[in-house]
């Protein structure tokens, strides 16, 4: 009989100590405005399959996700084995399929990848392969490997390549899709993932400011220099109330209120998308968004708002607003655009706010530049 995914249940190994992470528990750390486990979750969820967190910390948090928890069967924090033994000896039967909690780029066919990778090979563990090497942690497991399991580590064993080299394993094709095991193990690694590389290496830099600074002002001077300079602009600006891009009598309003989710204007020179949103927890993410646009006719994505998700961005600041800079609290800012010198020895470059060309130079020569990723 055929795996089917009702055999499988999916294991997100959340157990470490986060030791690169400053000892965070890295499940819990957000990414594009969701904590790490929350997006993986929601991927498995419409892969349909049942779902079981391995976490030695914060129960309680992890609890709240509608998931059944469970801690490591070894003390200490002894790993990922320690995390596969746990989950082999909580499920009853069937596989589970492993993967870690730090790697938020999963794909929307992970779950089939693996059951076709057991339909192929008969095998009872199969591993995820990237085309170059193996990614241990990702690993779909037969219940029947307890046993071999639980003798690996009474032996004292840990390594998790030497487990697997007792096995006669079968190997998951994901060499096409070899950025989904980019993993999140530093802050570093959360700024990169965030920072103008969610999708086709597109740089993209926000503007950051208290209300009132002038940020869509500065924008609206920035796109023509920097089009000036040969870049593609296309702008994400997060609104904080409701909007609306119609008026009543427009036959797209009334579609639209007529309840139309989704409404379309096209015309020969311009096309719009207009989506309603059920409740306040329907509103899709920053990475989201830019995987909705059309990068092939695009050089640089500026974004205004999303100011707590980790990605490059410049603070705008007036001494007349009255309030202090999020910089250097916020590590994510590259650049301080002033009206006034601010007080102390800044480690970032700082910009005049009224000199819109140096600003835009600024982020061409020294920003673009550096960030953009080679095309074809």
């Amino acid at each position: 009989m055929s795996l089917q995914r009702e055999d499988i249940t999916a294991v997100i190994l959340a157990g470490g100590k986060g030791r690169r992470m400053g000892g965070e528990d890295k499940g819990l750390i957000e990414f594009d405005g969701k904590p790490l486990v929350a997006i993986l979750i929601d991927s498995l969820r419409r892969q349909g399959v049942d779902i079981v967190i391995n976490a030695n910390r914060n129960r309680e948090r992890y609890e709240q996700f509608g998931c059944r928890v469970i801690a490591d069967r070894l003390e200490d924090f002894q790993g990922p084995l320690a995390g596969f033994s746990s989950a082999l000896h909580a499920v009853d039967r069937g596989y589970v399929l492993t993967l870690p909690c730090d790697g938020p780029l999963i794909v929307e066919d992970y779950v089939e990848r693996f059951i076709d990778s057991q339909a192929s090979s008969g095998a009872q563990l199969c591993v995820a392969f990237d085309g170059e090497r193996l990614q241990p942690v990702h690993a779909l497991i037969d219940t029947g490997l307890r046993d071999s399991l639980d003798r690996f580590l009474d032996s004292g064993e840990r390594k998790i390549d030497r487990w697997y080299a007792l096995q006669d394993f079968a190997r998951a094709d994901f060499t096409d899709r070899k950025e989904m095991f980019r993993n999140i193990n530093t802050p570093a690694d959360r700024q990169a993932l965030q920072a103008g590389r969610m999708k086709a290496g597109i740089p993209i830099l926000g503007f950051s400011a208290w209300s009132g600074t002038g940020k869509t002002t500065l924008l609206r001077q920035l796109i023509p220099a920097l089009g000036e300079r040969g870049l593609r602009v296309s702008v994400i600006k997060h609104a904080h109330h409701h909007f609306d891009l119609d008026v009543p009598g427009k036959d797209s309003f009334e579609l639209r209120k007529a309840g139309a989710v989704q409404t379309v204007i096209c015309t020969s020179t311009r096309m719009a998308l207009i989506t309603e949103f059920d409740s306040p927890a329907d509103e899709p993410g920053l990475e989201q968004i830019i995987d909705g646009l059309d990068t092939e006719r695009v050089d640089l994505i500026l974004v205004e708002g999303y100011k707590n998700i980790e990605f490059p961005k410049i603070e705008l600041h007036r001494a007349e607003i009255g309030k202090p800079c999020r910089y250097p609290e916020d590590a994510s800012v590259i650049a301080l655009a002033c009206d006034t010198a601010p007080p102390g020895d800044i480690a970032i470059p700082v910009l005049d706010i009224n000199d819109v060309e140096a600003i835009a130079s600024f982020i061409y020569d020294e920003f673009y530049t550096s960030q953009r990723s080679p095309k074809g």
